[in-house]
């Protein structure tokens, strides 16, 4: 590897698995100290695999005190904070007429809560540091629409708007803070896999064909990581504000929304 990130540290988010994971491992490659962050104990275990560059925090993104709480200890811990990827994501099945109070709350709270908190807690880090690169993973669905998880799609819609919010919040500052997304479509996660059995569990919350989930022409994490990695470092300093759709051209091809017919 290059060191592309030689010297920086860097938070993820959700890194106990999937998404999160592989940009840990990737970052950690490139020469960067990276600190996973999950309510999932299984993030210890990745740290461990990638090694002494790699650390773990137990951490509840919907709390903005835990946010301040995991800013602070990297800045003590590191002296500076260079990347932020807002990775963590929930989804439960639900279309717009079966969506409950809970789940919405849930997804929402992980999703939103989680980008805003992060954001506004990393700028000023990045500010001390000198500059830095945010990354929220938004989703496919954010921009085609889902309807078997109405929910998802919202959360996923306000990180995707949000974003923007955040990179002409820097511009018109002139801070040297770039604040991307990147929508995957269905890449092989735990969180994807796991959909199928909630469709199941859900089969009469008025689901319709075809969710998202269920088609076996899925890329990997590591399709999703390696623009994670480039957004991530100087190479894409001219890069801001930007929605990045990886996909394999599933949002232009025929067929990509599922149907509206039972």
């Amino acid at each position: 590897m290059s060191g592309r990130l030689a010297g920086k540290v860097a938070i993820i988010t959700g890194a106990a698995k999937g998404l999160g994971a592989a940009d840990a491992r990737m970052f950690a490659a490139e020469g960067a100290t990276v600190v996973l962050t999950d309510v999932d104990p299984e993030g210890q275990k990745v740290a461990d695999e990638i090694g002494p560059t790699a650390c773990f925090f137990h951490h509840d993104v919907r709390s903005e005190a835990a946010w301040a709480a995991l800013v602070g200890d990297v800045e003590r811990r590191f002296g500076r904070l260079d990347i932020l990827v807002n990775n963590a994501g929930v989804v439960e099945v639900g279309t717009p007429e079966s969506v409950t109070e809970a789940d919405y709350r849930f997804i929402m709270s992980v999703s939103v809560d989680g980008v805003v908190w992060g954001c506004k807690h990393a700028i000023p880090a990045m500010r001390r540091a000198g500059g830095g690169s945010i990354v929220n993973m938004s989703s496919i669905a954010a921009a085609q629409g889902e309807p078997n998880v109405a929910a998802y799609v919202a959360a996923k819609g306000a990180v995707d708007a949000y974003t923007r919010a955040v990179a002409v919040y820097c511009g018109q500052l002139r801070l040297p803070i770039r604040c991307n997304a990147i929508l995957p479509n269905g890449i092989i996660t735990p969180m994807v896999q796991s959909i199928p059995a909630k469709r199941a569990a859900a089969s009469g919350a008025g689901l319709i064909s075809d969710l998202p989930g269920d088609r076996n022409d899925r890329g990997a994490p590591e399709d999703v990581a390696a623009l994670v990695l480039f957004l991530a470092s100087d190479e894409s300093r001219w890069i801001n504000g930007q929605s990045i759709l990886v996909d394999n051209a599933a949002s232009v091809t025929k067929g990509a929304i599922p149907s509206l017919q039972a």
